[in-house]
């Protein structure tokens, strides 16, 4: 996306008006027409916290997200600021302001969980806003994370009881804590510590049975068990003026704490530097378009009543996706034959070498573009297409050396029809004269360059069309003898059977080229077919190794924590792993091998 069409300022992309979330359609096509792939990053937090006021910070400007200065809740649903990223020019920032959580004005409390959760799933860095400290109040105020297993499912088959949560690690964002107004010393039994050291002791399991620690230490295991990749940034109070605070966005830098200046600079710097690029599952990479699908997916089944799935909502956005790729592919075909072939060609191998490098470079152009084509189907189709332009191209190729060579000819017998015309032929000795002005025909034929893959078969036809004023001429002929005239005619009817002949063998080693050309194409399908699945496999085993090494440093942290117990189980976690892991590469093999017999 280019800097000269960025949003010039925030835009609701999700409205949640009377407890009913509603996607704007005039955002999902601003999203649409962004081409680069996105960093999202989305705040979450309680109500007037100053979370619209780091968004605009994020955004280089003092005004966007509004930034209000009472106790009533200024942003309502999800909005949206799309600016070109300060850092990296290929990439398109997406900022998503949540309204405030815990806005006692709500009818309903679900919908906090809600937009939490869509927060979730639609970034790639999800940033916390919280105030003052982390404490058991804190962690409470966060109990909405312990309830994304109840809200997001990653695969649309799993039964009721099967817990999928651990997959979550696959697709989550990074999780970025802001404390906001900090006054504590940055010190643990005496010793300075970072502010990510102050995170993850706040994250420590507590040992005791009570609800109100069992409550916290469930909400610390999900945020570890989910967000692997962690961060936290405190912050200063930015002014002790209560004037200039209730108006923060409008104050000039040079009246705010310099402490605070530099936390969020800070801040800022580490976003624009860390924040990744927004995927779902096996490495997809999130563009405009395919972000706005997943948005409109994900918000009409939370409204339909129904629990979010990833694995479906990939599933949709591949359609989509895969079809747009066959028609990206086949255009490009289309383009470069266009480009690259210069009709007609002297023969048909020419234009199969130029099919085969516009085949080969529309190929790569799908793979690149499609994902989740398990079946194969739109590969098929893509294959169908160009297989079917091909067609076209041969015919047109034909066509015009048809035309090409019928003109020519057209324009070197001139003298040879004229002189028919006018009897010149028809004296005594003109059979001889005749044959020797077609030979002048045909020599003088024969040195016309890029004639086509037509022109025996024109040839022929001029040659078929002179037989009958041959045999005329033949036969007016005083010179020669009956014994001479039947050689002639005995002479031109071998000539005409090699020439067919000729004609034939050409045809059959067309015919011969283009099975060549056919199989040489299979070939290439399932050549670039394996090496993007080959690729998705070791995108998988990653993915996969990633898991297991989080839910390894898991239990290695509880075990320290004297929650051996609890590590233990994890145990039966890792073990699920290899199993469902050996099962998703034994089903790639399967379709690695059906592909050769599907294409």
């Amino acid at each position: 996306m280019a800097a000269e069409i960025h949003l010039p300022g925030p835009l609701c992309l999700i409205e949640n008006s009377n407890g009913q979330l509603v996607v704007n359609q005039e955002a999902l096509k601003i999203l649409s027409a962004i081409t680069q792939p996105l960093v999202v990053v989305a705040i979450v937090g309680l109500y007037r916290t100053g979370k619209s006021y780091l968004m605009n910070k994020l955004a280089g400007t003092k005004q966007g997200f509004c930034v209000g200065s009472t106790v009533r809740s200024e942003t309502k649903g999800i909005w949206m600021w799309c600016v070109p990223h300060p850092l990296k020019p290929d990439y398109t920032l997406v900022l998503l302001d949540t309204e405030g959580l815990g806005d006692v004005e709500k009818d309903d409390p679900k919908n906090d969980s809600w937009i939490f959760a869509l927060a979730v799933l639609l970034s790639s860095t999800f940033v916390y806003n919280s105030m003052c400290t982390i404490n058991h109040q804190a962690l409470e105020q966060l109990h909405y994370v312990t309830e994304l297993t109840e809200l997001i499912r990653t695969k649309s088959s799993r039964h009721e009881e099967e817990d999928d949560s651990t997959e979550f690690v696959s697709f989550f964002p990074d999780f970025v804590w802001t404390v906001r107004d900090f006054t504590l010393e940055l010190k643990l039994d005496g010793c300075s510590i970072t502010e990510d050291e102050y995170l993850e002791n706040a994250l420590k399991l507590i040992r005791g049975k009570n609800p109100k620690t069992e409550n916290s230490n469930l909400t610390k295991q999900c945020i570890r068990h989910f967000f692997p990749r962690r961060k936290c940034f405190v912050f200063d109070r930015p002014t002790s003026d209560k004037n200039l605070l209730v108006h923060i966005g409008e104050v000039p830098e040079e009246h705010l704490d310099r402490n605070f200046q530099m936390q969020t600079k800070q801040f800022c710097t580490y976003i624009f530097t860390h924040a990744k690029l927004k995927t779902v599952r096996h490495g997809i990479i999130i563009t405009g378009p395919r972000l706005a699908m997943l948005v409109e997916s994900y918000v009409n089944t939370i409204e339909s009543g129904v629990v979010p799935c990833l694995e479906n909502a990939v599933t949709t956005l591949a359609q989509r996706e895969n079809l747009l790729a066959v028609q990206k592919a086949a255009d490009h075909y289309n383009a470069l034959m266009a480009q690259r072939l210069r009709l007609p060609t002297d023969t048909l191998q020419e234009l199969l070498d130029v099919h085969a490098t516009c085949e080969k470079e529309a190929i790569a152009v799908f793979l690149e573009h499609s994902f989740k084509d398990e079946n194969q189907e739109f590969h098929r189709q893509l294959m169908e297409s160009i297989e079917k332009k091909e067609q076209e191209f041969v015919k047109q190729n034909e066509e015009a050396s048809d035309k090409y060579c019928q003109a020519e000819l057209k324009k070197l017998s001139e003298t040879l029809m004229e002189s028919i015309s006018r009897g010149i032929f028809s004296v005594p000795g003109g059979h001889s004269l005749y044959l020797e002005a077609k030979k002048n025909v045909e020599q003088a034929y024969s040195r016309v360059l890029r004639r086509g893959v037509k022109a025996n078969e024109v040839l022929q036809r001029f040659l078929q069309s002179q037989v009958a004023v041959e045999e005329s001429i033949l036969q007016s002929d005083k010179v020669l003898t009956e014994g001479e005239k039947a050689i002639a005619v005995e002479r031109a009817k071998v000539e005409a059977a090699e020439k067919e002949n000729e004609l034939l063998k050409q045809k059959e080693k067309e015919q011969q080229q283009q099975m060549e050309a056919q199989k040489r194409s299979f070939e290439e399908h399932i050549i670039q077919l394996k090496v993007k699945m080959m690729k998705d496999r070791e995108n998988f085993l990653n993915e996969q190794e990633r898991i297991v090494l989080h839910i390894m440093k898991m239990q290695e942290e509880l075990i320290k924590e004297g929650f051996k117990k609890k590590a233990d189980e994890l145990y039966c976690e890792i073990y699920r792993l290899k199993v469902k892991n050996e099962r998703e590469l034994e089903l790639m093999s399967k379709i690695l091998n059906a592909a050769e017999y599907q294409l």
